[in-house]
């Protein structure tokens, strides 16, 4: 599906990915090949030519570099995976700032912390006071920050670039052919179709589509929603409680979510649409009966948050696929058909920051300088036909 489907289909994002990679003639082969172009791919392939510049890496995009989580998150940064803390993770954040820096990608990451906010246990001296099915106020403060996903995104093709890893867009894969040096068709239903070989695989293409990494029913994918703010006076801020600019999310249902941005508008996200064909996210549709619904009812809960969030009105609308499993924990392990095929993914909404973490230890291990961790096995959980 082109980027122009999916944006009729899931909205339009605040965010901008000012990069186009350079045109380069499909190679016969290569020694890693990326499957998948966001904040994963990307931060893995400039990492392997970080740390390997003789070997050549290849990172095939179906649509558009961000086309898919990546360039429609909310860019809220957190310090752990969606099941918390595990063993041996390590500091994702102190590591992304790291990776990041090593890189040199500037993507407006900022850290001050992240609120987790609740209807019981406040702080005494809670910033937010908001009316909403009883009163919501801080219950703690975490790790964590936003980013620009536009510009992480810019960031990380420009270095993985800059660094001889060359990005293919519009570049859809067909089938994987395993074996010692794995076969990978390119093209859209055998139109145009290139066949390549690669020694080593990165799968990163999380929600979409997600049979090529072996997730089908062993993930969830659904399409998450997120309005945003015109941009609010910093006295507005100030009132409503958000004028340390401290990204948030409920510890508690009904879920909300949201973070400000530098020019005072607020991204606030609430609910998941599910596809009528619940393997294929990519079908969802935001002008959906369901989604709209889903939209009125978050936009009429933000002005009834606050007295100073009433009057604001909402200039973007759109929705982002996530992955998640039943425990959700990230799967990070080898692809049940090849062991010289990583699968990496299905972050279920903390991957802002782990994404990039989690990519450039994928990329130490296909080099052979790391281990996988024990947490992120394949086959681990899932449930057969959802």
């Amino acid at each position: 599906m082109s980027i122009s489907q999916l944006s009729s289909r899931w909205g339009q994002t605040p965010w901008e990915i000012d990069f186009t990679p350079a045109v380069h003639v499909i190679p016969e082969k290569t020694d890693f090949a990326v499957i998948g172009g966001g904040f994963t791919g990307l931060a893995a392939a400039a990492w392997l030519r970080l740390l390997a510049p003789e070997k050549s890496v290849a990172v095939f995009e179906a649509s558009r570099i961000g086309a898919g989580a990546s360039g429609r998150t909310g860019g809220m940064a957190l310090a752990e995976t969606a099941a918390g803390d595990l063993p041996g993770l390590g500091d994702v954040l102190g590591g992304f700032e790291k990776i990041l820096q090593k890189l040199g990608v500037d993507c407006d990451l900022s850290l001050p912390g992240a609120w987790e906010i609740g209807r019981t246990g406040g702080l005494p001296q809670s910033p937010i006071a908001w009316t909403d099915s009883g009163t919501l106020r801080v219950v703690k403060e975490v790790p964590g920050g936003t980013l620009d996903p536009g510009k992480l995104v810019s960031g990380l093709a420009c270095a993985a670039e800059t660094r001889g890893a060359k990005i293919f867009e519009n570049a859809p894969i067909n089938q994987l052919r395993w074996g010692a040096s794995t076969r990978i068709e390119l093209g859209e239903n055998g139109a145009n179709t290139r066949v390549i070989s690669a020694e080593k695989i990165l799968l990163a293409v999380n929600a979409f589509p997600i049979e090529l990494s072996a997730l089908n029913n062993r993930a969830h994918p659904r399409l998450t929603l997120a309005s945003l703010t015109a941009p609010l006076t910093e006295q507005e801020l100030q009132s409503a409680g958000l004028g340390a600019r401290k990204p948030f999310y409920t510890a508690d249902l009904p879920y909300l979510w949201g973070r400000v941005r530098r020019d005072n508008s607020i991204v606030w996200g609430a609910g998941l649409v599910s596809a009528p064909d619940e393997k294929n996210v990519a079908e969802a549709d935001i002008s959906s009966a369901e989604a709209a619904q889903m939209f009125a009812s978050l936009e009429k809960r933000v002005r009834g948050l606050h007295p100073s969030l009433r009057p604001v009105t909402f200039t973007h609308r759109w929705g982002g696929p996530i992955l998640f499993r039943d425990d959700w924990q990230p799967v990070f392990d080898f692809h049940p058909q090849c062991k010289n095929a990583i699968v990496l993914g299905a972050y279920a909404g903390h991957g802002v920051a782990l994404s990039s973490y989690l990519a450039a230890w994928a990329a130490e291990v296909l080099l052979g300088k790391r281990a996988l961790p024990a947490w992120g096995e394949l086959a681990r959980q899932g449930r057969a036909g959802i």
